[in-house]
């Protein structure tokens, strides 16, 4: 509410969530991502039938899976912060590596010692980082970004027509998040089989 009464003009929700962020390690902050972008949507519908003004908020960190995305804009998100996922195309600013016989690319935090981005993570004073809230790793190689991109769209669009939803907006009205036991997410894989080795069969 402080930010959006002082004329931000979206909202980013996200302390620690990030693949290479180890802030709440360091700090003691943050919390879980979904139930900080469900509290923020709420309090961002709340801001706008008062006022109506419409602020977007960003959902910045834990999307691995694609349909993390999916998930983040269901719980209220207008967009998403994708580092970690771009990090791993052709396009992404590193050179491409082999390490222990698997392609990646480099990806490194901002609050990294590598990033050096005092400015940002730093109280003032020495013009200096005290310590790291980011680590600097590999995330594995995908490939180029047009094939990926469009993949991961077909994917959230799919997802949506399953709610019988066609906007976003109508995905967030629609879309039902509910807690899942282990047993369930174990289930929601392939189990109970042995696969193909489609390169014996070709």
């Amino acid at each position: 509410m402080f930010l959006a009464k002082a004329g931000a003009d979206f909202i980013k929700i996200g302390i620690g969530g990030g693949s290479i962020c180890i802030t709440r390690e360091q700090k003691g902050i943050g919390r879980g991502q979904a139930s900080a972008v469900i509290e923020v949507a709420a309090a961002r519908d709340e801001y706008f039938k008062e006022t109506g003004i419409y602020v977007p908020i960003c959902s910045d960190g834990g999307i691995v899976y694609d349909y993390h995305i999916t998930l983040a804009l269901a719980m209220g998100a207008d967009f998403v912060m994708l580092g970690r996922y771009f990090a791993r195309f052709d396009e992404s600013p590193t050179p491409r590596l082999m390490v222990n016989g698997s392609y990646v690319k480099e990806y490194w935090g901002e609050g990294s010692n590598r990033a050096r981005n005092w400015q940002r993570y730093d109280l003032g004073g020495d013009k200096k980082m005290a310590f790291e809230e980011g680590v600097d790793s590999y995330v594995p190689y995908a490939g180029s970004l047009k094939d990926n991109v469009n993949l991961s769209l077909s994917k959230v669009k799919h997802t949506m027509c399953n709610c019988g939803a066609l906007t976003i907006e109508e995905l967030q009205e629609k879309a039902k998040i509910t807690l899942v036991s282990s047993t369930s997410i174990v289930e929601g894989g392939y189990h109970d089989v042995m696969l193909h080795n489609s390169d014996q069969h070709n």
